[in-house]
This record gives C-alpha cells, structure tokens and sequence, in this order.
C-alpha cells in the first residue's frame, strides 16, 4: 500500500512506512505473504490492474494499483520498496532475487543490439563477466576505462563512441580496490552529450557505501543499484538485489523484471524489511571498526598499502571526491601483504575470528583474496593493471569487539611469513 510519506528520518520510517497494521489483522509488522495470485473484487477490477500493470494505460496519482499475480506485486514487495525508495530519496524503487538480476535486467531494459555501454574497472567479476561475455552476445558492446581516468579523457571516450552510447556504468567504491570515481562529474559529462531528445544514463553500483554514506542519485546519477545480499540485508542469510531511480527510468526495468522473472520471494523481502530497520546503526557500528582496523593495518610492518577512503592522502585527487560526495568511509578494508599470493593465502588460512569466505556487509568480519576468488574470471593482465595484485586480500569488517578482531588479523599477519605448506584442498 502507498501512503504519504511524513517528515521523518529514513532510519524512522523503517518502522512502519508503506505499512498499516489494521489491514493485516494488527499485525504490529508486515506479515509474509506466501501467495502466487490475488482474488479481484470484479472482471472490471482485474482488466483495470492489467492496464495499468501491462502500461496499456496510465495510472493516476490518485489511484492505486491492486494486487495481481506475485510475480508482478506482492504486498511485502511493495512495503520493501517504498522503504527502499526512502533511502535514497528516489521517486521509485524495485527489488530483485540477486544484485546480477538487478544489474542484468536493469542493463538489458536500457540497451538495445547496437548499443554500447561504457563501464569503470574495477568492478566486482560478475558484473565485469557479464558485460565482457554475455552483453557482446545480444550485439551490446561494451567499453571499459580506469576508475582513476581523468574527466576530460571520459569525455573524449563518450564523444568518440557517439550516439550508440546508452550507459556509463560506475562502481564507486570500486571493488575490490576501493576507488572512487567522480559520480558528479561523470554524471554531468552524460547528460551534456548531444544525442537529440535522450541523455545517456548514468547507472552506480553503490553497494559499498550506500545508501548511508553515499546518494548518487543526488549527484545526478539515474540509477542506483545494489546487492542487498551485502548491507541492505547485513546478515549472510538472504541473497537480493535492489535499484532506485526516477520514475520514468525505472518504470522499463519494472517491465523486464515482470517478463523475466527477476523480483525476490515473498520470505526474501521479509527479511529485508526487518534488516532495513538496523541498517543505519548497523553500518555506523561497521565503519567504526573498519576506521580502527584500517589504522591498525597501515602500521603495521607486514602489510604493504591500505586501500580505504579514510586513510586518503589529504591533498590527492581522491580525497577530494571522498570529501565531495561521502558522508562516511564504509566499511572495506582492502590491504596489500608483504610478499604475494603465497603470504596471502598463508594469512587467509591463519585467520580464526574473521570468516574466510566471499560476500561483504555481514554482521561478522569476512576475509577473501579476490583475484583467485570473486574477481577470478577477470583475465590475470587485466586484474593487474587494475590493482587486483596476488598480495591483495578484502576485508569486510563486522560488528566484532574491535580489539578482538585486531588482535585475529595481527596473529594471521606473523603467520603469513612463516614457511609452512599449504593447507590442501578436500574432494
């Protein structure tokens, strides 16, 4: 159901938005709606939500859609929404089963054969294996450039591709390296390319820093996409997808999501409404930990670099951007060991309290070595001159005892030296 929404704080509206409880027998929070189809009041009450649901016709302001079919609404799947949409102060919001359905049917719904999508590097090996592999075969080509590369030579590569350029596609910070891009600016340079009644779209990949801690759709991005697996949901049990947007651009992606199937069940969208409602104090209690663990890692003699937006040199370009659009540094520590993979691994198999797995944004601390893991289907040239290095590990840090988890991460760090032999893989 749609209500008005009141004058509160995201993190208030988390409560109770989109949601009356007299409609649901009381029920104190939404219930879960373990249904397929919805009964119509009269033939004439169906044929008026089919228009309205098919785009057959247009609905007004005033007048709300009904419930169909559970692959087209559903009332956790709205309530989700509207509160999704509350996060990032978007006119519409939509969830899905996974993060690659909320980027795939996002990206097909706005590129045609022809097109070409321009995309930043690094990003996560899925997204990076879907436009590299699967969009070439439906005649979408794509176009990557450096995270880092100046505005001026984005530009210059937008204005060479011409009118065939549907999407630039960013993901800021950028996994696994924690890049940030200039969404502003970007942003800008698309909607200045003069391609008659269109501008091409500016899709972000927020999932590291959002929605808390970074809004792109207030710096001129169109759309906004996340894995909700990671902090939306925030607790390792729900895999999930969400976008937010305006409108008009997000009404084709809620078409495509209908015809293939993408949204999440009703159980998923259960628990993400109950995670929405910890989400702020869950990522601000994360952050504060990462801060300290980040710290505590650029001390120590063992580890080469940190990558985390905190720890920014004051006067470099990407401290600027930090400045100019985050509210907070989030909470991904990545960090390059001294030596290469062998001490990687060495470290990864030494840790006790962290969990040795893929994901992020979990209520427990997760360590992972991307360029054998979640980037692995990156070709290894291509991983290296984007910073994915043998010595980089991946940190996502959880709600821990802070001094706990250093004091983990520092035994693993003198066991990485060590010569010991390699833990064996079990059949």
């Amino acid at each position: 159901m749609t209500t008005e929404k009141p004058n509160f704080s995201p993190e208030t509206l988390m409560m109770s938005h989109g949601y009356d409880p007299f409609l649901s027998e009381g029920s104190a929070k939404p219930p879960i709606f373990m249904t397929s189809t919805f009964v119509f009041r009269s033939a004439e009450e169906g044929e008026q939500y089919f228009k309205w649901a098919y785009g057959l016709e247009q609905r007004q302001h005033d007048q709300t859609m009904g419930l169909i079919y559970s692959r087209l609404n559903n009332p956790g799947l709205q309530i989700l929404e509207e509160r999704l949409a509350v996060w990032d102060d978007a006119e519409m919001a939509l969830s899905f089963a996974s993060g690659m359905a909320a980027i795939t049917t996002s990206v097909m719904a706005h590129t045609k054969p022809g097109d070409v999508l321009m995309y930043s590097m690094p990003v996560y090996g899925g997204t990076e294996f879907l436009f590299e592999k699967i969009l070439p075969k439906f005649g979408i080509e794509t176009r990557a450039f450096p995270a880092d590369m100046p505005l001026d030579e984005v530009e210059a590569m937008a204005r060479a591709i011409g009118d065939r350029l549907s999407v630039i596609y960013l993901e800021s910070p950028a996994n696994p390296t924690n890049r940030l891009i200039d969404i502003a600016g970007i942003a800008a340079i698309a909607r200045k390319l003069p391609y008659g009644d269109r501008h091409v779209l500016t899709f972000v990949d927020n999932t590291f820093l959002g929605p808390v801690f970074q809004k792109p759709l207030a710096l001129g991005a169109d759309v906004v996409l996340y894995s909700a697996t990671k902090y939306l949901g925030g607790h390792s049990d729900v895999i999930a997808g969400a976008v937010t947007g305006r409108k008009e651009v997000m009404e084709p992606i809620g078409t495509y999501r209908t015809i293939m199937g993408s949204m999440p069940d009703p159980f998923t969208c259960w628990l993400l409404l109950r995670s929405l409602e910890t989400l702020k104090i869950r990522m601000e209690a994360q952050v504060a930990n990462a801060q300290r663990v980040a710290e505590s890692l650029q001390a120590h003699p063992l580890v080469e670099r940190v990558f985390y937006p905190a720890l920014l040199d004051r006067d470099s370009r990407q401290f600027a951007i930090y400045q100019s659009q985050c509210t907070g540094p989030g909470a991904i520590v990545s960090f390059e060991i001294k030596g290469g993979k062998a001490e990687a691994f060495r470290f990864l198999n030494a840790v006790k309290l962290c969990k040795l797995a893929v994901s992020l944004g979990g209520t427990e601390s997760l360590v992972e070595h991307p360029s054998t893991m979640t980037h692995s289907d990156i070709p290894v040239d291509v991983q290296q001159r984007f910073g994915i290095t043998d010595s980089l590990i991946r940190l996502s840090v959880g709600v821990e005892n802070v001094e706990d988890l250093m004091s983990d991460l520092t035994q693993a760090l003198e066991k990485s030296q060590l010569k010991e032999p390699a833990a064996s893989v079990k059949s």
